[in-house]
């Protein structure tokens, strides 16, 4: 499967040992990620600012990612989707890479529940789906 991880995702998942760390551990194992230039630049932004990350070790988190990944284009879309228009390049990103689901806790994404036939989902559906546990 596809997954596309959002930058909240990718965030809590280099910052906690909870949901977010245990779907990246699972998707390296069992899945193919995928992600963008766009997801990367913002999750540099982010490591230092909210999690005091430094420099190298941000560095190190989007090094490592890009050895993870598939990397993926993101052009912008023709109209915008969410309402938040950065989180059009997610979903250009997902579109673009094939993503079989959008793994994300941003609300303006979730609201959608699905765009161009990707399932959007909370990081615990994307356990839940995984463990076959859905209830």
């Amino acid at each position: 499967m596809r997954v596309l991880l959002d930058t909240n995702v990718l965030f809590a998942a280099f910052t906690a040992h909870g949901v977010c760390h245990a779907i990246y551990e699972h998707c390296l194992q069992e899945e193919q990620l995928i992600t963008s230039p766009h997801i990367l630049v913002e999750l540099a932004d982010v490591l230092p600012r909210k999690a005091n990350q430094t420099k190298s070790h941000t560095k190190e988190i989007i090094r490592t990612l890009k050895d993870d990944c598939e990397i993926v284009q993101s052009p912008e879309l023709p109209q915008p989707i969410s309402r938040d228009p950065d989180d059009d390049w997610v979903l250009s990103a997902a579109i673009e890479g094939k993503a079989d689901v959008l793994v994300t806790g941003d609300k303006d994404l979730l609201v959608l529940k699905k765009h161009e036939g990707i399932p959007i989902i909370t990081p615990r559906e994307f356990l839940e789906m995984i463990s076959g546990n859905k209830s």
